[in-house]
């Protein structure tokens, strides 16, 4: 089987972008199944009734957040209504939502988890116990894990240790696609970040000009958006479903 990962979606260009060409993507690599990370698909940020809506059309089977999930309060409703929107798993108990789906497609199941680094980000639950718990009550061998962290030493260590437990290790939040896709200890697959799908030419999707005005005289800045061409950052893994186990990954860059 095929699974196809869409790096983080940024704002309405990068929808727009995505929905031009995410079909042929799954023609070209025979998709069977898709996952999206649309934590910043709404104009600003966040996820909204509009943004969800969209991915869904495109064909989204699961849709995986991180820490700007709760960003927009018109979308923090979605996490206790739709089974298929996932926020971090480690978020503490009592929080809207939940953080892992199993996706019964009949011939197999699926299991897709959301998980967020500590490092450099909220203090949220360890995401290594959390896993701990979480393997050994998913009833499928296919499971695939969306880490959205900052840290790539944390990411790293992540995918080292849940090799041989599960079948990818999904890098999200950086925005910027690493080049070390790789299969551990022939099981696997990893990669520290997606990347992301949205505005090329700007700062992680934000207008170059008021990321650089941000940084450099550090008072407040209103980001907005970059009205320069998108790209698509993706990884496909393909998989046996029987075992759980990754047999390629491959990186894409789509302009």
């Amino acid at each position: 089987m095929n699974l196809l990962f869409i790096g983080d979606v940024v704002g309405e260009s990068g929808c727009d972008f995505l929905e031009k060409h995410i079909y042929a993507l799954k023609k070209e690599f025979d998709i069977d199944f898709t996952v999206i990370n649309g934590e910043n698909s709404a104009k600003g940020n966040g996820i909204t009734q509009k943004s969800y809506d969209r991915l869904m059309q495109m064909g989204a089977d699961v849709i995986t957040t991180g820490n700007h999930c709760f960003q927009r309060k018109e979308g923090m409703v979605l996490f206790d209504i739709k089974d298929n929107l996932l926020r971090p798993y480690n978020y503490p108990d009592g929080v809207v939502g939940h953080g892992v789906t199993v996706v019964d497609l009949g011939m197999t199941k699926i299991a897709v988890i959301n998980l967020m680094g500590t490092v450099g980000l909220d203090a949220l639950d360890n995401p290594f116990f959390a896993m701990d718990r979480l393997l050994s009550d998913i009833d499928t061998p296919n499971i695939f894990v969306d880490f959205h962290a900052e840290a790539t030493s944390e990411k790293k260590a992540m995918g080292q240790y849940l090799a041989e437990k599960v079948t990818a290790v999904l890098g999200t939040h950086t925005h910027v696609q690493t080049a070390d896709e790789m299969i551990i200890s022939a099981h696997t697959a990893y990669i520290t970040d997606v990347g992301m799908t949205g505005p090329e030419l700007s700062v992680l999707g934000v207008d170059t000009l008021r990321a650089v005005e941000k940084l450099k005289y550090h008072t407040p800045v209103q980001f907005a958006e970059s009205q320069n061409p998108c790209f698509i950052n993706a990884v496909v893994i393909s998989f046996d479903h029987t075992l759980g186990k990754a047999t390629k990954i491959v990186r894409i860059i789509k302009r």
